[in-house]
């Protein structure tokens, strides 16, 4: 089955699999905001859904027990071709969806809205996902609260990713300073770094608190 992508495709492929999430175990705090985003919404499923080549994989879900789904049968392949928060408000009277077995199967679901999940350099990494199994509309106050969560599972992701290159910093300087007994890599770089990724995670949790 066919499905769009972006022009970008290759690139943002590329930019998914840095972050090297993909297939890894499952992390609390992830769950946490997951389950905030379907509190905030009024639904009862959500999900952080990471968009690979063929496949979308759930990083976290919330009142699903599902952990990937072929690409070209989601409602994420749609919504993770706009920069904005997709809504499909009633699943059966929208004909792109209305055969799909998401909606005619066991899932029955009707109401579904993705906010998109922008790494820092703009590509598109995948989607949170809010899901009911009937029709539904979010006020102007939900939407944005989607947005902030949205940024702040994005901010988890590069702060995640930070950490895995300190750790693989300190493990070469390590290295190379048994090897050598030379100090190859700066530890105030290091802690900058590290810095760096703790201040962006902060900046995403401050507008989190910010008046909707």
């Amino acid at each position: 089955m066919s499905y769009p992508i972006r022009a970008s495709e290759t690139e943002r492929l590329r930019a998914s699999r840095s972050y090297k999430i993909v297939d890894r175990k499952p992390e609390g705090h992830f769950d946490e905001l997951t389950r905030l985003a379907a509190l905030i919404c009024g639904v009862p499923m959500s999900l952080i859904s990471l968009i690979d080549k063929d496949r979308q994989w759930f990083k976290s879900q919330f009142g699903l027990d599902l952990q990937e789904a072929l690409r070209a049968q989601v409602f994420c392949t749609h919504a993770l071709m706009q920069p904005e928060i997709f809504v499909v408000p009633d699943a059966s009277q929208d004909e792109r969806f209305a055969e799909s077995p998401l909606v005619t199967g066991d899932l029955h679901i009707r109401f579904y809205a993705g906010a998109p999940l922008a790494a820092r350099d703009g590509h598109l990494l995948g989607l949170l996902c809010v899901i009911d199994r009937e029709p539904h509309t979010l006020t102007p106050a939900q939407t944005e609260a989607l947005k902030i969560v949205s940024q702040l599972v994005v901010a988890n992701i590069e702060l995640r990713s930070d950490f895995e290159e300190l750790k693989d910093a300190v493990a070469a300087r390590d290295a190379a300073e048994r090897a050598s007994g030379d100090s190859t890599a700066s530890l105030d770089e290091i802690i900058s770094h590290l810095g760096d990724a703790v201040s962006n995670l902060e900046a995403a949790r401050e507008r989190s608190m910010a008046p909707i």
